[in-house]
């Protein structure tokens, strides 16, 4: 008798076991290199999300495991990445940070139906109509709307200076700003479109282009690392041009580049800060996050992309069923004005977000994002 409850005892272990499984979250990022704040910053988003999910009972039963693999912000490294995450398992996967990136690694999560939400921005991303990409984020085509009515409606800006890089992200932000601009103001208010080179440090003989063509506001539609260097060599060149940065701006680390002083007084349009979430969650959150790992948020890009992981979640426990095919199906056209931390998401049948929360942030004197206001 107590052979046969030993062998039904070891039957039970070994069938509860075979029931427990893992739903593996890949991450996606720049975890070293210049943009390593915000892969980082998503790594600790995720794995925090991970953490507290699995605290509640994880999803549909299963437990959340989080595997990393650095891209580097590049494209080769993103289809290395897209390869290493599928190979582990990986089901969901979050990033990359980079529209360039992102774009590398479409292809192959859809061929495995792994679900991939990212922050990236480039129109491009969801017109390929991969089923199970979407994004928490806003198109550039919005940004460059907004920007464009935000310059000449508000602003009344007449002579306007473009730059980007040749990145997907930068390059497509830049040129739906251009077509906006040109639709509201007539085709000679872009006075100079400029392109550089990111990763290059010295940016002053394009800035010195630019000002020989005395623009009203200067406009560049990269990422943080690269303006903050424009920044800083246009306030030494004496370029008094209005300087804007676009959404990948937003970084501390613009501040810590540029310096305090060159810093001061230059524009940001993009998403709302961190800081600046009026919603109870977004502020939970944003304390879990300090308590976890004695720092703040780095930028909004890591809150979108933590929304991004909680569509998933939503989805996977109103299917209740973690397959990603089925929850990718719900995700498009299904999600309607779920809590996220930046406000409502809708996404639509084609993996957009619905609506836009963009605004204009203005950096003080002391390094501060403040919401600009018109006097």
């Amino acid at each position: 008798m107590k052979k046969l409850f030993l062998s039904v005892a070891v039957v039970l272990v070994f069938t509860s076991l075979s029931f427990a499984k893992d739903l593996i979250v890949g991450v996606q990022a720049p975890i070293t290199g210049s943009m390593a704040s915000e892969g980082q910053g998503m790594q600790r988003a995720v794995e925090l999300l991970a953490e507290q999910a699995n605290a509640a009972g994880g999803i549909n039963g299963d437990t959340i495991k989080v595997i990393v693999c650095d891209d580097e912000g590049t494209t080769g490294k993103a289809a290395i990445c897209a390869k290493n995450l599928v190979d582990q398992g990986a089901k969901v996967v979050i990033g990359s940070y980079t529209s360039s990136a992102t774009e590398a690694s479409q292809a192959y999560y859809s061929r495995f139906n792994v679900i991939q939400t990212s922050d990236a921005t480039a129109a491009s991303l969801t017109k390929k109509n991969y089923p199970t990409y979407f994004r928490a984020s806003f198109n550039d085509d919005i940004e460059g709307e907004f920007t464009a009515n935000y310059f000449i409606a508000v602003r009344n800006y007449k002579r306007v200076a473009i730059i980007s890089d040749y990145g997907t992200f930068s390059d497509g932000l830049a040129k739906a700003v251009r077509e906006h601009l040109q639709k509201l103001g007539g085709k000679d208010i872009v006075v100079s479109w400029e392109k550089i080179n990111a990763g290059a440090q010295d940016y002053k003989a394009v800035l010195t282009k630019i000002k020989e063509r005395n623009p009203d506001v200067v406009y560049f539609s990269g990422y943080y690392t690269e303006s903050a260097l424009l920044r800083a060599q246009a306030v030494q060149l004496g370029l008094t041009a209005d300087y804007y940065g676009g959404n990948a701006t937003d970084n501390a680390d613009f501040v810590k580049i540029a310096g305090v002083k060159a810093a001061a007084g230059s524009y940001l349009i993009g998403l709302p800060t961190p800081d600046q979430l009026d919603y109870p969650e977004a502020k939970q959150f944003a304390q879990d996050y300090l308590n976890k790992y004695k720092e703040k948020i780095p930028s909004i890009w890591v809150v979108v992309n933590a929304d991004g992981l909680r569509v998933v979640f939503e989805a996977m426990r109103q299917t209740k069923t973690n397959d990603t095919v089925t929850a990718a199906k719900y995700i498009r056209g299904s999600i309607k004005d779920f809590n996220g931390f930046t406000g409502p998401i809708t996404i639509q049948s084609n993996g957009e977000r619905a609506g836009s929360i963009y605004q204009v942030n203005i950096i003080n004197s002391k390094g501060e994002y403040e919401v600009w206001k018109p006097e």
